[in-house]
């Protein structure tokens, strides 16, 4: 079992920017992929960003593109969010996730067996 926690959302305004972590604990002596997705007051979650177990090419949504970046400290297991220029729409509550299969970077809700309780962001314009 792996424990996966998010820290360092909040509410900002537009323009602003946030760096959320996710710290990972129990079973990390495997290696993972690790992503981020989000999910609005009555929408599906959705993707946000992904990293391979080596720190690899990561995968970003379409929408946050040249504003958010993933990277990862594997020697402290924990796996980060840089989020600059936040817009109105980023507002969600963000999770971060596990899968085992550590050299997919994953888009997808169920190719990640592992998820965090998410950290709420609210982003006002």
């Amino acid at each position: 079992q792996v424990q996966l926690v998010e820290s360092g959302g909040g509410l900002v305004q537009a323009g602003d920017s946030l760096n959320l972590s996710c710290a990972a604990s129990g079973r990390t002596s495997n290696t993972y992929s690790m992503g981020w997705f989000r999910q609005a007051p009555g929408l599906e979650r959705e993707f946000v960003a992904a990293i391979n177990w080596r720190g690899g090419i990561p995968s970003y949504a379409d929408s946050v593109k040249g504003r958010f970046t993933i990277s990862r400290d594997n020697a402290k297991n924990t796996v980060y969010l840089q989020m600059n220029s936040l817009k109105s729409e980023d507002t969600a509550v963000y999770y971060c996730a596990a899968d085992e299969s550590w050299w997919r970077v994953g888009t997808k809700t169920d190719e990640y067996k592992y998820w965090g309780q998410g950290t709420q962001v609210t982003v006002s314009s």
